[in-house]
């Protein structure tokens, strides 16, 4: 089990949510739960789904975020670098989410970048919601997880990382992630950790 941190110095803070708090899952969707990653995508997607049911038990949002591109992959991203994305728009199957993590959402938002917040509407379907703080996990940690998290504390929400609800490629990417990043912009947890928060749930100030 993880230690929440502080991200204004070293010492544990104890995790507290309340009623302005949402869950943000990053790419849990058919493609990238396919894909081989430092976790098995089984135990993230289940840890997803805990989660979603934790958070809708409570009332709180939950956000299911997809990357997909129209078929004629006229928007995928065109900048020239060293190792470049898709050519062309995968299958429409790419962007499905599994039957049992949509049927949990309150909201869908599809990108078409690594992070949720460029060119979608996250950040007024969070707001109108009243929403503050943000429960952040999915696939991949150091691409879609880190990009939207980066963004949303720009954006001055306060941020809660699910660490076994997330996994990556690349296992020095997810470390680095983790161990380097995400305790400067949030507090690192796990899945237990947060529904044990959720049940504990301070009412809105």
């Amino acid at each position: 089990m993880t230690t929440p941190m502080s991200p204004a110095g070293p010492g544990p803070t104890a995790l507290a949510l309340d009623a302005a708090t949402a869950l943000v899952l990053i790419d849990l969707q058919n493609g990238t739960l396919a894909m081989p990653t430092t976790r098995p995508a089984a135990e993230v997607l289940k840890n997803g789904v805990a989660l979603a049911e934790a958070f809708r038990a409570h009332g709180l949002p939950v956000v299911l975020v997809r990357v997909g591109w129209s078929p004629d992959g006229g928007d995928l991203p065109t900048l020239r670098v060293d190792r470049p994305g898709p050519a062309a728009a995968p299958p429409a199957a790419f962007s499905e989410i599994p039957a049992e993590l949509a049927a949990l959402g309150t909201v869908i938002v599809t990108k078409r970048h690594w992070g949720a917040f460029t060119g979608t509407e996250i950040d007024l379907q969070l707001r109108r919601r009243g929403v503050r703080r943000i429960v952040l996990a999915g696939i991949s940690t150091s691409i879609g997880v880190e990009s939207t998290a980066r963004a949303a504390w720009e954006h001055s929400y306060e941020l809660v990382f699910a660490e076994d609800a997330t996994a990556d490629s690349d296992p020095d990417a997810h470390a680095h992630s983790f161990g380097k990043i995400f305790p400067r912009i949030g507090m690192v947890s796990a899945t237990g950790e947060v529904i044990a928060a959720l049940d504990a749930l301070k009412p809105r100030d």
